[in-house]
């Protein structure tokens, strides 16, 4: 093994590490939040510990990933993981739910630079030829995080103290920053240019209110609440304001010529439909399980462990498929997969057996674990160093925006199912009492189960069987949306841009 390998496998290693650590944050702080509103109050204020970091993640992301395009990969994914850090280790002594809040969006800003940026190393310093491995492997590490984050989470909580969840990022982090500072020599040649401050003051506060909109609406305010409505407003005008201001920049965030591009268009709007369709699969399985088939609700990261092992095992397979084919023929196959494993989930009755969810859960896995890695080649596929970044991060962005879009508008259609289900199931019967249907986890755990009568509480997992399986086959609209948008990708393949930039040499060398 040569010197020059060597340190690349160092800085692979520097980088899996980063982005594992700023991917498994929000998992492993949700396995832990309720113990840490027990110490610190402020149940009312809970909803803002992971709203805080998810605004400022994704709102630096496509930002970050313009200005590593102007200055350098480097300094920003060091500047990132030393954000995260400090972020974490604050989150750590923080004395109250407000205080947590706060330096929880300080970790977000951080780990809005890495998980894109570190992508984009990858592909600047590896020939196409192992750019589908190494895409797999990253890949992989989403996956692998979700499961893990879960998991720590509750075995910190209980046998040491919460304030570990964040300082367990601090050693992790610290090792990623040293491997990544001392041996990624970065190339110098990146071309100084303006910044698009209109662009940052307009996109910032545009998905800050899109992301408070969402958290809040349906929870703390209601729908048609003036708050509600006002922020979904404000975002309306500062998004187009977004819009007009990128036209005119000189440098923008967002570049309209790239979207001009079939491979880059169409990558983004996979990414941004399976985000919002995988979503619903992650939430609403654990609540199938905790509430209709009796599981416990201690582990979430146990119910999706065969769920999040076949994404692992698909992302590194997508990786190393694309290597041999065209992006699209990967994903057709994928997405196909995909789509029948959402269908599988539509079928699902109180009577459904765990181990068939546990298949279905396999079959959505395998489907959706290959665009993890596949999408973010075919998006920065055609871009130069220059743009890599800016292509990388706005995929990323709109993957997370998918994301949150699908958890909200899934989450409105599963409560307003049950509920009216429940309506009907208890139609003409007296003294049942009035229950929330906001966290159906909650009414239906194994100590609340304990003491409803039998007859009751069949009826009630009928009817929440019943609206999982009808948000599931909801959920079939983005799916199917998904695997349509596969066809407009183009033929590109790694091979072949490999072919091309040898010829570039060859021509470059007579």
């Amino acid at each position: 093994m040569t010197k020059n390998e060597t340190r690349m496998k160092w800085v692979v290693l520097g980088l899996l590490i980063g982005i594992f650590v700023a991917s498994m944050d929000n998992t492993i702080v949700a396995t832990a939040m309720a113990t840490i509103v027990a110490d610190l109050g402020g149940m009312d204020k809970f909803v803002w510990v992971t709203s805080a970091y998810m605004v400022t993640e994704m709102a630096g992301m496509p930002i970050f990933g313009k200005l590593s395009d102007m200055y350098g990969r480097k300094r920003f994914f060091v500047f990132g993981l030393v954000v995260f850090l400090v972020g974490s280790m604050l989150c750590g002594i923080a004395q109250n739910i407000v205080q947590l809040s706060v330096f929880r969006a300080i970790q977000g800003i951080g780990g809005g630079a890495l998980v894109p940026i570190a992508f984009t190393i990858v592909f600047d310093i590896f020939p196409p030829q192992q750019r589908g491995k190494m895409g797999g492997l990253f890949g992989a590490v989403f996956g692998l995080s979700s499961i893990f984050g879960p998991l720590f989470g509750a075995y910190i909580t209980d046998y040491l103290t919460w304030r570990w969840v964040f300082y367990i990022n601090i050693p992790l982090g610290i090792i990623a920053f040293l491997l990544v500072a001392f041996f990624y020599h970065e190339s110098p040649k990146h071309t100084k240019q303006k910044i698009d401050w209109l662009g940052v003051i307009t996109l910032v506060p545009a998905i800050v209110c899109l992301m408070f909109a969402l958290e809040l609406g349906g929870n703390q305010y209601e729908w048609d609440s003036l708050v509600i409505i006002s922020l979904f407003f404000a975002f309306a005008v500062l998004f187009l304001l977004f819009l007009y201001v990128e036209t005119k920049a000189q440098e923008p965030i967002v570049s309209y010529h790239m979207f001009r591009k079939r491979l880059y268009a169409a990558s983004n709007l996979i990414g941004f439909f399976s985000g919002a369709t995988f979503i619903v699969a992650t939430v609403y399985i654990p609540i199938f399980i905790q509430g209709v088939t009796g599981g416990s609700a201690t582990n979430s990261g146990l119910i999706l462990l065969p769920m999040m092992l076949a994404t692992t095992v698909s992302a590194q397979l997508g990786g190393f498929l694309a290597g041999k084919t065209s992006y699209r023929n990967v994903m057709i196959l994928f997405m196909s997969v995909f789509v029948i494993g959402m269908f599988l989930l539509s079928t699902i009755t109180e009577d459904t057996s765990r181990l068939t969810v546990t298949w279905y859960m396999i079959i959505v896995g395998l489907g959706v674990g290959a665009s993890f890695s596949v999408l973010g080649m075919a998006a920065i596929h055609h871009f130069s160093e220059a743009e890599r970044g800016a292509a990388s991060s706005t995929n990323s962005f709109l993957r997370a925006l998918g994301m949150t879009a699908g958890i909200t508008i899934f989450g409105i259609i599963q409560r307003n199912l049950f509920t009216s289900q429940l309506k009907e199931a208890f139609h003409g019967m007296n003294g049942i009492p009035a229950m929330s249907v906001h966290d159906p986890r909650a009414i239906l755990s194994p100590e609340a189960r304990a003491h409803i009568p039998a007859l009751i509480l069949e009826k009630i997992t009928a009817a929440l069987a019943s609206s999982i399986a009808h948000t599931f086959l909801w959920s079939l609209i983005p799916a199917v949306l998904t695997l349509l948008f596969v066809f407009f990708m183009t033929n590109d393949r790694l091979a072949s841009m490999h072919a091309a930039q040898r010829g570039k040499m060859q021509v470059g060398n007579e």
